[in-house]
């Protein structure tokens, strides 16, 4: 969320109206207010397994913010078709693997146990489909002898942030051609 922030000035076409997230405590709430960025929390724990009920309220203060553009960035919910389907061609989310390959969780682990010689990341347009939506880019990373899932979580991470920011200023200019990263 910081690099997708701190990536939106200048000549970049887009600029943060909003950081919103579920969990009140988040560290990225602090440091968007650091930044002038308009903040917003919903906790979805009184909400129980309510999802309809959270997103309306979730919901609200993003419609305020007016965004043209959604970014999803370590938002571990998943959300329902309904939300998803309002924002349809608007929402992108970065995803620890190379999509199609291990849409979910423990990506890495998996890219490992399966052999893998390499791993990376994907950001999608966000469908109703978990991890499913058109891929507008891949960075890739090489999967070195002696990786474990942390290790390669930490460079997948450094391609992460060099892949959204370049999505998102591409996509903000109204061009879906994937950005390929090595």
């Amino acid at each position: 969320m910081m690099t997708l922030a701190e990536s939106m000035v200048g000549d970049h076409p887009a600029r943060p109206v909003l950081v919103a997230s579920n969990d009140p405590e988040a560290g990225g709430l602090k440091k968007a207010a650091a930044l002038g960025i308009p903040t917003a929390a919903v906790d979805h724990r009184p909400y129980g397994k309510d999802r309809v009920a959270f997103e309306a309220e979730f919901l609200k203060p993003i419609l305020a913010a007016a965004p043209d553009i959604l970014c999803l960035a370590g938002f571990m919910r998943v959300l329902t078709p309904g939300f998803v389907e309002r924002f349809e061609g608007r929402m992108l989310n970065i995803h620890p693997s190379l999509l199609p390959k291990y849409p979910g969780l423990q990506t890495h682990q998996r890219a490992l146990d399966a052999g893998d010689a390499e791993a990376g990341c994907t950001v999608h347009e966000v469908t109703p489909v978990l991890d499913d939506g058109p891929i507008l880019g891949q960075a890739r990373v090489t999967i070195e002898p002696g990786d474990t899932a942390e290790t390669l979580a930490a460079r997948v991470l450094r391609q992460e942030h060099r892949l959204y920011p370049a999505v998102l200023r591409r996509f903000a200019s109204g061009d879906r051609t994937p950005v390929l990263l090595d």
